[in-house]
């Protein structure tokens, strides 16, 4: 499980609106990689706008802010239109990038399990390594707690 202090997993996926970002590609800013379980949940609904609604705060403080399902970038550009999100979104339909930041966990729901995604959230500095990590991230006032994080870098 990558930890603070340590070099960030790179990725390099599809995301909303056409084209691929990497890590390599937000070298130089700091960045926020929230993991989410779906596009258009009422959780990671509210997750992702509360993130839209704080990026002016965040691009001053030199972050950018990522969001990574499972969800194909087709369904991402159709979340990001009926909500009118700001934040880039991407798309790790094989999980490859869920299993190397260690979000891809066993849940339960009703008293049977399955395999999803862990919400969880990293920060990541400007040199690319990580400087805070929230694993199962309750959404109420987590955007602020993010924000904060990442302005006092």
């Amino acid at each position: 499980m990558p930890d603070i202090g340590q070099a960030a997993p790179d990725f390099n996926l599809p995301r909303d609106g056409g084209g691929t970002l990497s890590l390599a590609d937000l070298k130089g800013q700091n960045i926020v990689l929230y993991f989410y379980p779906r596009d258009d949940t009422p959780g990671c609904t509210k997750e992702a706008i509360a993130f839209s609604e704080h990026l002016d705060a965040f691009e001053a403080a030199n972050t950018v802010i990522v969001g990574v399902s499972k969800d194909s970038v087709k369904k991402h550009d159709k979340f990001r239109d009926k909500h009118g999100l700001k934040v880039a979104l991407i798309s790790d339909e094989e999980g490859d990038v869920c299993e190397r930041y260690d979000v891809w966990k066993e849940k339960s729901m009703y008293g049977k399990t399955y395999m999803g995604i862990e919400r969880a959230t990293y920060l990541i500095d400007s040199e690319g390594q990580i400087a805070q990590v929230w694993r199962k991230v309750k959404v109420p006032g987590h955007a602020d707690a993010v924000l904060e994080a990442a302005q006092a870098l």
